[in-house]
């Protein structure tokens, strides 16, 4: 084999420009797929960022009344919202799938919230609990963060993030500051803001105001001290974190359904849907749908791409042939001193492996700059995908053998005194 090959590259060297012309639909093809799969990879990568973030497979939990997600601040009826229970939120914790969970309340129009005469519209105020912070992504940048004794002894402390620390202090250190929560005074106690990774990218006018609310900040207080202000119960939604990115629906769809076990319908008639259900947001879904959409169209550039590689094996049989009708004294020789006709075959068959493997690792190279140059030139991402690499090798390597067959059994074939007498 190693002589085979040695003989191979011996003849492939000896004729320089006939086989690069013979590799060269190889190596266009094997390009063409290489940058192809490149930016379908780093499309998907981008898109699933867009929607949840780099990696921080969070997935929110959210109580729907029929099709509506539930709010207090409009009153929807349907008779008392059914509260979680703590066995509920430790079964969540305990799910396989589930690497924390947070359980909190919150309301999505903040106008109760004032420092001095400076009203806080248009963000969130949140009850948390202690595993909020962790698992949402939270850093305390200034100041500290909730202890347990915070919700032991029911003290009236804030958190705000830095966008909410803008609109309400206007550049000054919040920490030790009074706001007032629904005329409750609550002394801010630190600075908090978000992981870059579990925020969405914002690119256009229609995913911010998607965000907006997140954008405008968010006031946190100790869940214990939720009914001071609101004066009632209220349910809580909930955020889980799954162990992996992959296994966000998973993880979501089965802390719903724990979260479900026990709700009764209130008031609701179910004939009408109106009834009350935690639904997970299943962004994973939307995800793959869309890496689906992009990737279908894509798929039919590889198919295009892929007859350059026929058009390329077809070259290679042509130059097979060529070589053989080239060598038929040589063939004839060696047989004649007693080469076998497997011989004979596994070296013409070696040689337009290594032709077309040569020409498949060139192919990949190009591929991979031309990628790099698409990339910066439209501004789309793209992602070197290395199965895809070690696939395209192994592919051009298969073509030379399937398209350096007819040839080598050719000239195995030959009888050796007609291949002695050829001129």
């Amino acid at each position: 084999m190693i002589e085979n090959i040695r003989l191979s590259f011996q003849g492939i060297w000896s004729h320089k420009m006939r086989s690069f012309l013979t590799m060269l639909g190889i190596i266009i093809g094997i390009a063409s797929i290489i940058a192809i799969v490149s930016t379908i990879k780093g499309t998907s990568e981008q898109i699933k960022e867009d929607l949840i973030g780099s990696g921080n497979n969070t997935v929110n939990i959210s109580l729907y009344y029929g099709d509506s997600t539930y709010d207090m601040d409009y009153g929807m009826g349907g008779g008392t919202p059914p509260l979680l229970t703590p066995e509920q939120k430790e079964e969540v914790l305990e799910l396989d799938s589930v690497e924390n969970a947070t359980f909190f309340y919150g309301r999505t129009y903040s106008g109760s919230v004032y420092y001095q005469n400076i009203s806080f519209n248009g963000g969130k105020i949140n009850g948390i609990d202690l595993n909020f912070l962790d698992t949402c992504g939270y850093r305390v940048q200034s100041g500290r963060g909730f202890v347990q004794k915070d919700y032991d002894e029911l003290h009236k402390v804030a958190l705000v993030d830095r966008s909410a620390a803008e609109t309400l202090f206007s550049g000054e250190d919040p920490v030790g500051k009074i706001i007032e929560v629904g005329s409750e005074p609550f002394t801010v106690v630190g600075v908090v803001q978000q992981n870059e990774d579990y925020l969405p990218n914002i690119e256009n006018v229609s995913q911010f105001f998607e965000y907006y609310q997140t954008v405008m900040g968010t006031v946190m207080i100790p869940s214990r001290c939720w009914p001071m202000v609101f004066k009632f119960d209220e349910p809580e939604n909930a955020i889980i974190r799954a162990n992996s990115t992959d296994n966000m629906s998973t993880a979501g769809n089965a802390a719903a359904k724990v979260l479900n076990q026990y709700l009764s319908t209130g008031s609701g008639s179910e004939e009408s849907g109106n009834k009350y259900e935690y639904r997970a947001d299943d962004v994973m879904e939307r995800v793959k749908n869309l890496q689906k959409l992009s990737e279908s169209t894509n798929q039919q550039l590889i198919w295009i791409a892929s007859i350059s590689l026929l058009v390329g094996g077809i070259g290679v049989m042509n130059i097979m042939l060529v070589s053989v009708t080239e060598r038929t004294k040589e063939i004839g020789l060696k047989k004649a001193i007693g080469a076998r006709k497997k011989t004979i075959l596994f070296q013409f068959l070696t040689e337009a492996a290594v032709l077309t493997s040569i020409g498949g690792l060139i192919g990949v190279a190009l591929g991979i700059a031309l990628s790099k140059v698409v990339s910066r030139l439209s501004g789309s991402p793209t992602a070197i995908s290395i199965p895809a690499i070690i696939g395209s090798v192994m592919f051009s390597m298969l073509i030379g053998v399937i398209f350096g067959l007819l040839p080598s059994v050719k000239a195995s074939n030959l009888n050796p005194i007609d291949a002695l007498r050829s001129e």
